[in-house]
């Protein structure tokens, strides 16, 4: 007589299953559409010189940072608004629609099932930034190819030497498109990777969307200033005014959320600065901890759960 088989814990397959599924459902979604076609209007918006992307504040290479900064800004608020809204929005879909228990029914464990979820809104951050990113270099580049002759040519009627005119140009490229830039839009996606995941814990014990979604954006707002915390928690100790209770609390706020002073140097990048090769490793490393902690966190609570 044969041995009943055994589900294996976790099937690369079916999750890549459930993540396409995940994909072409939030692909449905009009917040999607919305932000997308908000972000992708600037860009083109951005092909023309208009008065709002060039004042007497913003010349030679000015200019081109000018015109980058609110972009990769725009970017990097739809990478969150949808790894938070997104994930909110999956596991409570599938419960009204009564897929999560054909799937879970399979079976399929639910660890295949989490990992698909989080898979597929990834993918739909990547497949948004990926086109935004394209949009925005073409931009760049054409702004950055008609600032660079309009500057040589003004600077060899205005007689300068050949190393002053050698600067300027470099100064121009190095705002223009580069790899740089193209880390600081890696580090937006490894950002929203981890703001995903959190979201994805939450909502294993809420019930309600509304719920996720603050609780969220509250993890997100703590990370952005947690490293201010801590800066302000030793000075007080340095000081000799702060308590053991303190000192506790410090130490499991910075277990519990992610600090996101280290993604900061997407600022750096995106005015021209390097981007340096051990940063970004040191960046993959923190969102692989930060992600997998949750993701397992996520697992143990989903578990649990009665469905």
């Amino acid at each position: 007589m044969s041995k009943p088989s055994k589900t294996a814990l976790l099937s690369p397959a079916r999750t890549l299953i459930i993540a396409g599924s995940t994909f072409t459902q939030l692909m449905r979604m009009k917040i999607f559409y919305f932000l997308l076609i908000f972000v992708l209007g600037a860009l083109v918006f951005n092909f023309f010189d208009l008065p709002h992307t060039a004042g007497p504040e913003s010349t030679g290479s000015d200019k081109l940072f000018s015109l980058k900064d609110p972009l990769v800004g725009a970017m990097h608020y739809f990478a969150i608004i949808i790894a938070v809204v997104a994930t909110a929005l999956v596991i409570p879909k599938d419960q009204e629609d009564r897929t999560l228990y054909t799937i879970l029914a399979k079976p399929v464990p639910r660890l295949d099932y989490l990992l698909g979820k989080l898979l597929g809104i990834l993918a739909l951050i990547l497949a948004g930034l990926l086109a935004m990113d394209l949009l925005l270099n073409l931009v760049l580049h054409n702004h950055t190819q008609e600032l660079l002759a309009q500057r040589i040519a003004d600077a060899t009627k205005m007689g300068w030497p050949q190393e002053a005119i050698d600067s300027e140009r470099a100064d121009i490229l190095q705002q223009g498109p580069s790899w740089a830039l193209q880390g600081a839009i890696l580090t937006i996606f490894l950002k929203a990777g981890i703001i995903a995941a959190a979201a994805l814990l939450i909502s294993t014990f809420s019930s309600s969307t509304i719920f996720t979604i603050i609780c969220t954006t509250l993890v997100y707002f703590i990370g952005q200033f947690l490293a201010d915390g801590r800066d302000y928690y030793e000075a007080a100790m340095q000081a000799k005014d702060g308590s053991e209770l303190t000192s506790y609390a410090a130490r499991l706020l910075s277990v519990i959320f992610p600090d996101f002073r280290p993604f900061e140097i997407v600022n750096a990048a995106v005015a021209g600065k390097p981007f340096p090769l051990d940063v970004l490793f040191k960046l993959l490393g923190l969102t692989s901890l930060y992600m997998g902690i949750y993701t397992v966190l996520s697992w143990f609570v989903f578990s649990d759960k009665e469905i």
